[in-house]
């Protein structure tokens, strides 16, 4: 059973499945309202390791192999029939597209035989919402920095399920990116920042001071960029080699990691207090970091703001958090996808979710919850129009 901390769940409340596989994490996760029932997850990590980063097709070939059995396991978990959902969500993007394509198919798949509503909803969104889950409802507007191995953004949300307006991104390497090539130029493996997060504890993060990418009078205020910083720590290790010199890993860990969570957090804090909310979230996988969580506890206490970071198991992809965000969609009552949702692997976030064609993005009375059907095929002149021999549109 999944470790549930959040407020108990009332049997009024939605039920929602959800999907994540935007990457290389089969996700599936069951919520009701904003309680976490299971959390089944089944990782290619592994499977990608030896080529030093995630590989697309054997992304997508590992969720084809994982999904039945994680959805089984979850239903199981969860202690309930397939039957007794109100809804079923998934990842429609961003990510990698043949990897979103898998868990789009198995959603409709499931929707369809089961008459329950479909909702696409959007990956960087649901890294927000998951933290519902440990803290309870967010605020409104709520102030997100997540950060990953595929983003590195600043997001301000006053609903999170129609309203999501980003401040800032990475122009080039997000952070997560920038530690797995940190680790391979150190050899320390893939992914690398868990193991730099840990070999970091025994360094000095004074012992170099390595460059804050964008953070001149004339940068981009929000914006993140660690292909500089990146760029910097390799010349260092390489100059140290030819020297003949021994690396100090540890010492360039600490140095390294303090460089980047140093311009996450001050970013953070400043778009805080430039738009005058009183709270930060901070999501996605490198939200696990130690130093990350530590330095922005220390800088938001100072700032007055209150911090909310989820569990580091729910910082990383899985399916809880876009089970949170479905939930969120059918407890407000917005519109269901329609039977063509595809995968979208550069969805904006500015698209919280994807609604069928025919409605627009406010309240659906149609498909809210309780109203036990599936979302209604609408009819128009597109190639994969709903049948029961095309599923998989």
């Amino acid at each position: 059973m999944a470790d549930s901390r959040g407020p108990r769940a009332s049997r009024d409340e939605p039920l929602v499945l959800g999907i994540e596989t935007s990457c290389d994490e089969t996700g599936v996760g069951i919520v009701r309202g904003h309680t976490l029932l299971a959390d089944a997850i089944a990782s290619s990590v592994d499977e990608h390791a030896r080529f030093g980063g995630v590989v697309p097709e054997v992304a997508s070939r590992a969720h084809l192999e994982a999904m039945v059995p994680t959805i089984q396991r979850a239903l199981k978990d969860a202690g309930i029939a397939a039957s007794d959902l109100d809804g079923i969500a998934v990842t429609a993007g961003p990510g990698l597209a043949g990897a979103l394509l898998v868990g789009v198919s198995a959603a409709k798949a499931y929707a369809y035989a089961l008459g329950k509503p479909l909702y696409g909803v959007n990956h960087l969104a649901s890294h927000i919402c998951v933290d519902q889950l440990e803290h309870g409802a967010l605020p409104e507007p709520t102030m997100a920095l997540l950060v990953s191995g595929g983003h590195s953004s600043l997001l301000l949300a006053p609903d999170i399920t129609a309203d999501v307006r980003p401040l800032g991104s990475t122009i080039d390497d997000a952070a997560g990116e920038a530690f797995d090539k940190i680790a391979r130029v150190l050899n320390l493996g893939f992914p690398g920042g868990p193991v730099i997060d840990r070999i970091a504890r025994d360094g000095d993060p004074d012992a170099i001071r390595f460059p804050r990418g964008l953070t001149g009078p004339r940068d981009p205020v929000y914006d993140f960029s660690f292909s500089g910083l990146k760029t910097a720590v390799a010349r260092w290790i390489e100059a140290k080699r030819a020297a003949g010199e021994d690396v100090p890993v540890a010492d360039v860990s600490a140095s390294f990691q303090e460089a980047v969570v140093d311009v996450l957090t001050r970013k953070a804090v400043r778009a805080c207090k430039d738009h005058g909310v009183d709270h930060l979230m901070i999501g996605g996988g490198v939200a696990a970091n130690s130093r990350l969580r530590a330095m922005a506890e220390r800088r938001c206490e100072d700032a007055g703001i209150v911090l909310r970071v989820p569990r580091p198991k729910l910082c990383t992809d899985n399916g809880a958090m876009v089970a949170a965000l479905g939930a969120e969609m059918v407890a407000r009552n917005r519109a269901a996808s329609g039977w063509d949702l595809s995968a979208d692997s550069s969805l904006p976030v500015t698209d919280p979710h994807v609604p069928a064609p025919d409605h627009d993005h406010g309240p659906d009375h149609g498909h809210g919850h309780g109203a036990g059907g599936a979302a209604v095929p609408h009819s128009h002149d597109h190639f994969h129009e709903l049948s029961k021999d095309n599923l998989y549109s």
